[in-house]
């Protein structure tokens, strides 16, 4: 069964498509890689101060509520709201300066306030605020003037529209009806009033998957080449975002985005903010790029201007010096796909383009002044420095400007061929992951289908699978050519089963006395410290109270007296997470709504001690279900498929994919399936 090779399973590179938006709207877009995004608003006057004191708890963007102010004492900042500062031009063509080729801005934030004219509330910056102004317009045109494409932020929470669920500490409640028919109204304000927008980022909320489709509909009505964020929920996007500051260690099956502030610790102006050295902050955010960038994402860089309107003069000199750096590498960047390569490298990260290899110098300079690279298929045309070719590998020399010197250099290498994916060994299977959203707080990178590698001929197929998957339907893309094939009518193939297994007791905990870590993962003794925060309990499943976005934990240990795979069922709410032995074996989101579920899943236990641990998480639900227990059946099922035409010699890969998924992003739920081929 495939299970045995996930602790070996590689990220696939990819170029992701959409099917959202037109090809060249998506090319432009993901081209692009690197934007600016604004957070300005009613708490830019406040700084992260209130009443003379600094907020330190959370967000300064979301001061009214980290602080507890009365919705009537923050809507007054209104009235000193006066930003005779802000200069949209000077603001774009600092974005331009930076390498920055879009500019998303905050049209309205958590606190409700809107940042343009609206019919819909009195609570704006022309109505409400001496400036009388419609900050949205300013940018709009301003970036228009510049050449920048231009995007806007949009919150789904509203702490001022009467309708809206009361301030929460998630910020992930409820969109009530009325409240959805308001944002509606201001979506169509915001993508008619301001000419062409190049992505709208809904943030935050939970939309119902009909109030996520129809706010995706009417974005794809007015603006049919906007790409619409992931945080729109349940899986209604054009590209994913990262969670606040996140960078994912490898390439997605879909577009995605990373969004970083310049600190960790707010998005909005704070008066009071560390800012350390320009320089750290250059390094660091320029490697953040890289990364992303060489991962196949795009980089949403943030400002928080000033109450008054001024970029703080730290973030300007952070930007132009990053925009220094791209003035000179930006071939390295824009235009790009990720890393061919299935590792990362100490010494830094790689980007591509046709031909075109770029090395860049982000990491640790290796002791003898040489990288060593895996030799992708085709001849060096070029080297911007010196090269040898050796068996499986090449070894460039390194300049003595590089890694660590304050800079960062690019070793440019031209081919005489497209650089294409490292091929991986015969009989590989390798995950392509895509991301999976019911919200901000039910998120995961969910792995939507399987790549199974071969280098021979074959006629036929053999799928290997549990009665779990009796009776899905499997679409498997052989070289791009595509066959259905229906599980059914599978030969029986007995299992060892459990006979001869010592089963250790089951332990419970819940998610606040939760330990992520090898002591508890492993099949280690639990520490005395840890042991008191485990339960243990004779039933092989439960119901136990819950809170929102919660988790339960069932750990169990089991000894084996050899190598085998045996049949379990689990159970979960609103989704499950399943660890043998420290590594994941599965993990998806259960569909929109379910309380309970259970499921069969294939565990290939080791020769003695086996620890597996089960993670039910719970959304919005009072009660928690969790099951783990031997399946009754042990027994697998075989299923062997006779292609029209042979495939002949050569590398192939058979992608393989459930039919019939809610989303293209959802997890395909194929883990128990192993695929051979003769």
């Amino acid at each position: 069964m495939k299970k045995v090779f996930l602790s070996l399973l590689i990220l696939v590179c990819c170029i992701p498509c959409v099917s959202g938006v037109s090809d060249e709207a998506f090319r432009r877009w993901h081209g692009d890689k690197y934007s600016m995004f604004i957070h300005f608003g009613l708490y830019s006057r406040l700084g992260g101060v209130w009443n003379g004191e600094p907020v330190r708890r959370g967000y300064s963007e979301q001061i009214q509520s980290f602080a507890g102010i009365f919705s009537d004492w923050y809507g007054e900042t209104a009235l000193e709201f006066d930003p005779v500062r802000f200069d949209a031009d000077s603001i774009a063509a600092l974005a331009r300066r930076a390498g920055m080729r879009s500019v998303v801005f905050t049209s309205k934030h958590h606190d409700g306030f809107c940042m343009f004219a609206t019919a819909t509330t009195e609570y704006n910056s022309v109505e409400a605020t001496p400036s009388g102004r419609d900050f949205v317009r300013e940018m709009a045109e301003a970036c228009s003037r510049a050449g920048l494409k231009f995007g806007i932020y949009f919150s789904l929470i509203d702490w001022h529209f009467p309708h809206a669920y009361p301030i929460s500490s998630h910020n992930c409640d409820f969109i009530t009806p009325q409240h959805h028919e308001f944002s509606k109204a201001q979506v169509r304000e915001l993508l008619t009033n301001y000419g062409p927008i190049s992505e709208f980022w809904f943030d935050m909320g939970c939309n119902t998957p009909s109030q996520s489709r129809e706010l995706y509909d009417l974005v794809r009505e007015l603006q049919p080449d906007c790409m619409v964020s992931g945080r729109l929920g349940n899986d209604c996007y054009d590209f994913c975002v990262m969670a606040d500051n996140a960078y994912p260690d490898g390439t997605l099956d879909t577009p995605w985005q990373s969004a970083a502030s310049m600190f960790n610790e707010t998005w909005g102006y704070r008066s009071w903010q560390e800012r350390g050295a320009v320089g750290d902050k250059v390094a660091e955010k320029l490697r953040n790029l890289v990364s992303v960038v060489s991962h196949g994402g795009n980089f949403l860089l943030n400002i928080g201007p000033t109450g008054t309107g001024e970029v703080v003069p730290f973030e300007a000199q952070v930007l132009e010096r990053i925009g220094e750096w791209l003035d000179r590498n930006g071939d390295a960047i824009y235009d790009t796909e990720a890393t061919p390569f299935r590792e990362d490298f100490p010494w830094g990260m790689v980007t591509r383009r046709g031909e075109n290899l770029y090395l860049i110098l982000t990491g640790e300079r290796p002791g003898d002044g040489k990288i060593r690279l895996p030799r992708p298929e085709g001849r060096i045309v070029s080297a911007s420095v010196p090269f040898e070719n050796r068996k499986g590998e090449i070894l460039f020399a390194l300049p003595d400007s590089s890694c660590n010197n304050g800079d960062v250099a690019v070793i440019r290498v031209r081919f005489d061929r497209p650089v294409a994916d490292m091929p991986v060994k015969e009989g590989s299977v390798v995950p392509r992951f895509s991301y999976s959203c019911f919200d901000f707080a039910t998120n995961y990178q969910s792995i939507v289908s399987y790549d199974w590698h071969f280098n021979r001929a074959f006629r036929t197929m053999e799928f290997l699978y549990t009665p779990q998957e009796e009776g899905k339907s499997i679409l498997a893309q052989i070289d791009g050519t595509d066959y259905e094939v229906q599980l059914s009518d599978g030969k029986k193939i007995p299992l060892k089963g459990i006979d001869g297994l010592a089963w250790g007791g089951r332990f419970l905990c819940k998610s606040g006395e939760w330990f992520d870590t090898p002591a508890v993962m492993e099949t280690d003794s639990l520490k005395p410290h840890r042991r008191q925060n485990w339960t243990p309990v004779d039933a092989s499943e439960g119901v136990v109270p819950s809170v929102m976005m919660d988790a339960v934990y069932v750990m169990q240990d089991v000894v084996s007296p050899d190598d085998r795979e045996i049949l379990m069922e689990i159970g979960g709410s609103t989704g499950v997470d399943l660890f043998l032995n420290g590594h994941r074996i599965m993990k998806h989101l259960n569909p929109y709504g379910t309380s309970r579920r259970d499921e069969m899943v294939a565990l290939p236990l080791k020769q003695g001690r086996n620890r597996i641990v089960l993670r039910s998480y719970n959304r919005f639900g009072k009660e928690n279900y969790w099951k783990l227990s031997p399946a009754p059946q042990q027994h697998l099922l075989s299923r062997t498929v006779l292609l029209p035409d042979a495939v002949g010699k050569g590398r192939h890969i058979i992608n393989v994919r459930q039919q019939g998924l809610p989303s293209v992003n959802a997890d395909t739920e194929l883990s128990n399936i192993c695929l051979s081929v003769r």
